[in-house]
Order: structure tokens, then C-alpha cells, then sequence
């Protein structure tokens, strides 16, 4: 099969959305407009119109009434992106009255699918089967503490690191022992559930810094993972296993940017970076050794990404995201959306998805690099509008600027989350070669002169392996 083939792809992706034809979908737990394209991918498949319970409205365009029937859920504030993601399944599964009475009118019967994304258990909800949900064993991976031991099973080069107990004496050792001169990074494990978005993850450099992580630490976590603080360009690199192997895609850059007291904030990702081919070379082999690995260890199916930093050395793994992360989906924008969604939700469902390796690749891996994304985004703790809104922008390749809606050659969006704003800058503004992080933290320097988002300076990591800023 040619994927590359419109029509041949129009075919496979309709086998892989057979499995919604004429079914009830129930779907949600997130800001309506996230859930967009999936309402226009369940259309396509065939599927009945469904009921999405939104946690809010989120930024961006939402689904018309035509297309899916609308509940709004009323949730908590959430401090944190961990935090919001955590309530997911518990959510899903103890759903407020006014929510389950909704779901019992639109599928009394209890023969609709929920479709469900990484955050929601695979294990049915209220009768009804969940797709799209992940397996708890395939979940646990995430938890950094066991990513070194991964590492060292698939041969990886990675940074020396020490998990310790959250003790200050024994975690002042142990970051002495592997600081290279930059400080140390501790993450915290997954005692409580799974954490992300730098949310469980501190710079440690001085004796306030080494402070400040235990106390918020010692409530939360009952192991820390050590290791260097790693300079150079973070990114990713991303896979699929399949039943004939895992293919492997290109590098993505992730605007993990530095903020004040060496906070790490967190952006968007993006295409345009390109490191040396070696590199990207030797990223695309620890993705296949690590997919076999997963598929032998824990029967693993469908899409991961592995985050780490383009050292000086070069690549360096960190951690290990074992779902269809935000890179993944950033690399399919403007390829085939709802067939990567699709492929997704078919291979954790064990069923066949139509598609070697070598077709997968053959096709994607070019049209990733033909088609290049920077998506810069950003999440505020500060709920800084009570609806979305556009702002028309104009970036002069340093900095972002209001403009009239005739000159603007982009648009932020900004709407309100559960965590407070969600944001994101809408437009093809950078070229092949060039970074996001540069743009993203010009995004953050916008949010906080317009709209006071309270990101505060940032500082974007060196490319020390191009030597290019």
C-alpha cells in the first residue's frame, strides 16, 4: 500500500474508522475546543453524532450543535497540569449528576463506546468499553523513575543518575556525586499518579534551590531520580510499534524554556529544527530498540515518544511517554490528522492496522520533513480571560506585536482551562533551520505585556551541538 496515494489513504483510514460506523460515541474530559478535530474524525468515520462532556471551552474553534451534542461539566480549579490530568479517569468515572443523567439519555441502552484519551484507564466505564484508554502496566511506564533501567536495557547512552529516597542528607550526596558543574535535576516518582509538564521536575544549583525542592518534594513523592542538569536543545523522538515492528519518525524540538529561580516552563513543539543527520540517525535506532523492548516487555502496541537534550555529546534520553504525546501529534499536523488518531486508537485496541513499517514510514517520514510545524503554546496559571479570544499579531523574527487584523501574520488565541488560560500562536511564521524556542518565549513575553500571564522571563536553551543560537 502507498500512503502517499490520496486515495489509497482515504481507503485505509476509512478500514481503521470502520470500527465507530453507526456507533454512539461518548468522549470529553477536556476544553471543547480540543475536542474538535476528534468530533470531525468520529463524522468521517460514520460514527452517530456524540456527546462530549467538556471541562470547559478551551481556545479555538468548537463543534457546532449539528455535530455533537454538548455537556459542560462543572470541575475544581487545577494548580497544575498534573493535577488536571490526574482527575481524568477519576472524572470519567464518577461524573457529577447532571453529567450521568446526560450520558443515560443519550445511550440509555449502554451500547456506545466511551473513546478516551492516555489520561482514562482501558477498563470499561460504567458497562460501556473504553478505546483509546491505555492498559495500567503500559501507564506505569511513565513514572521517570524507571526510565534509566530502560536505558541501560536498550543500550542507550544516558546521563548518570541515582534514585534516592526523599531524605535532604541522602539527596545532597547524591546530587554530589553526578553534578557536572551545571547543578542537578531531580524528578520525582509516581507514587500519587502521573506527573508532567515539569510539574514534578526541579533544577537543583544551590543550597535554597536543594530547599525548596525537598519540602515541595517530601509531600508528594517518596523516591527522587537524580541526574545532571543536561545543557543543549530539548526535544523528542517519536514511534509507533506495529506488528511487524516499530517505525520511527523524525526529531522534534520542545520549547522547554528557563524561567526565574531556574523554573523550567514549558511551551510548545515543533519541526522546523533540524539537528545532524547523525544524529537524528541515532534518535530514529533507540526508538525502534525501544519499541521492541516495550513490545516484549509489556505486549506494547501503538505510539511513544522519548523526551530528552541534544547535548554537546549529543542525544541524551530522559524520559519515556508511553502514549501518542504532544510530538507526535505536532509531527502529523498538516499530514493526516484523524489518520494518526485512528491508527493510534486501532493499534491499542489490538486490533489490525492495516499498515507495515515500511509503508508507515515510507510516507510519513517524508512528508514530516516536507511539512514543517512550530507550535508554540503556553500555559498560564492565571485564568486571564472568561472566553477565547483572537489577538492579530506580527513576529519580526525577535518578538511579537500587536498588529491590525491586514498586516497580522498570525493570531494568538487565548481561552480559559482548568488550570487557568490556555494559549497558543496560530500561524506559519518560521522557515526550515529555524527554532521555536525563540518564538515561544517571545510568545510568553506577548502574554505577559497584553494580558499579564505571569510567565515572567524566559531564557531559551543553546544549540551547542550546531553551535547555533
Amino acid at each position: 500500500m502507498d500512503l502517499g496515494d490520496e486515495q489509497q489513504r482515504a481507503e485505509w483510514k476509512a478500514r481503521l474508522g470502520s470500527m465507530f460506523r453507526d456507533r454512539k460515541v461518548l468522549t470529553g474530559m477536556l476544553p471543547l475546543a480540543a475536542m474538535t478535530p476528534w468530533v470531525a474524525m468520529l463524522r468521517e468515520a460514520g460514527a452517530r453524532r456524540p456527546l462530549v462532556l467538556a471541562t470547559g471551552t478551551g481556545a479555538g474553534p468548537v463543534p457546532t450543535e449539528e455535530e455533537a451534542e454538548v455537556h459542560f461539566l462543572e470541575t475544581d480549579h487545577h494548580r497544575s497540569m498534573t493535577e488536571e490530568l490526574r482527575a481524568v479517569d477519576h472524572l470519567a468515572r464518577h461524573l457529577p449528576e447532571p453529567a450521568a443523567a446526560a450520558v443515560a439519555a443519550y445511550d440509555p441502552d449502554r451500547t456506545g463506546w466511551w473513546l478516551a484519551g492516555p489520561f482514562v484507564a482501558a477498563e470499561p466505564i460504567d458497562g460501556r468499553p473504553v478505546v483509546g484508554g491505555r492498559p495500567a502496566a503500559w501507564l506505569a511506564l511513565e513514572d521517570k523513575l524507571l526510565a534509566e533501567g530502560i536505558w541501560s536495557e536498550v543500550g542507550a547512552l544516558h546521563a548518570e543518575a541515582r534514585v534516592r529516597p526523599v531524605d535532604a542528607a541522602v539527596l545532597r550526596d547524591a546530587s554530589a556525586d553526578v553534578d557536572e558543574g551545571a547543578g542537578v535535576v531531580w524528578a520525582g516518582d509516581a507514587r500519587d499518579g502521573f506527573n508532567g509538564g515539569g510539574d514534578f521536575t526541579r533544577w537543583v544549583l544551590t543550597d535554597e534551590d536543594r530547599a525548596a525542592a525537598l519540602a515541595f518534594f517530601a509531600s508528594r513523592c517518596d523516591r527522587v531520580r537524580v541526574m545532571p542538569f543536561l545543557d543543549g536543545v530539548p526535544c523528542s523522538i517519536h514511534g509507533i510499534v506495529l506488528p511487524d515492528g516499530t517505525a520511527a519518525f523524525r526529531p522534534v524540538e520542545l520549547a522547554i524554556l528557563r524561567g526565574p529561580d531556574r523554573q523550567f516552563v514549558y511551551g510548545g513543539q515543533g519541526t522546523t529544527w533540524d539537528p545532524p543527520e547523525a544524529d537524528r540517525e541515532a534518535m530514529r535506532e533507540l526508538v525502534r530498540r525501544t519499541g521492541e523492548h516495550l513490545r516484549a516487555r509489556v505486549g506494547y502496541r501503538g505510539a511513544f515518544g522519548i523526551d530528552g537534550v541534544l547535548t554537546a555529546g549529543g542525544f541524551r534520553p530522559t524520559e519515556l511517554n508511553s502514549r501518542a504525546a504532544g510530538g507526535l501529534n505536532t509531527l502529523a499536523t498538516g499530514l493526516d490528522g484523524d489518520g494518526f488518531t485512528l491508527l493510534q486508537i486501532v493499534c491499542v485496541a489490538d486490533r489490525d492496522p492495516g499498515v507495515t513499517v515500511a509503508e508507515l514510514e515510507g510516507w510519513a517520514v517524508p512528508a514530516m520533513d516536507a511539512h514543517r510545524v512550530a507550535k508554540a503554546i503556553g500555559m498560564s496559571r492565571r485564568r486571564v480571560v472568561e472566553q477565547s479570544v483572537d489577538l492579530p499579531v506580527v513576529w519580526d523574527g525577535t518578538t511579537l506585536r500587536r498588529a491590525d487584523a491586514e498586516q497580522a501574520t498570525a493570531t494568538v488565541q487565548v481561552g480559559p482551562s482548568a488550570v487557568g488560560a490556555f494559549c497558543r500562536l496560530m500561524g506559519d511564521v518560521l522557515s526550515p533551520g529555524e527554532r521555536l524556542g525563540p518564538l515561544n518565549a517571545a510568545l510568553f513575553g506577548f502574554l505577559d505585556d497584553e494580558l499579564g500571564t505571569g510567565f515572567g522571563h524566559v531564557e531559551v536553551a543553546p544549540d551547542l551541538r550546531t553551535a547555533t543560537p
